[in-house]
């Protein structure tokens, strides 16, 4: 499992068809138009921890896979 920084996973998750809707401090909203939602964090230098990419996964509907082929 890739360990991608919060910028690269709001990337990919782009590729995949979702939009900032919004952004509150770090947190970044993303919204699919098919009314999938998930949340990701921004901070500068770190990446995504594994167990909060697995919780932004299932929000999104993707698989692994899926995710590393968008990355």
């Amino acid at each position: 499992m890739p360990r991608p920084s919060g910028p690269e996973v709001v990337r990919a998750l782009g590729k995949a068809g979702f939009e900032v809707v919004r952004v509150k401090g770090s947190h970044h909203f993303l919204k699919h138009e098919d009314g999938r939602a998930t949340v990701v964090p921004i901070h500068t230098g770190e990446t995504v921890g594994p167990g909060l990419l697995l919780k932004i996964l299932r929000d999104a509907e993707l698989t692994r896979d899926e995710l590393a082929a968008l990355l």
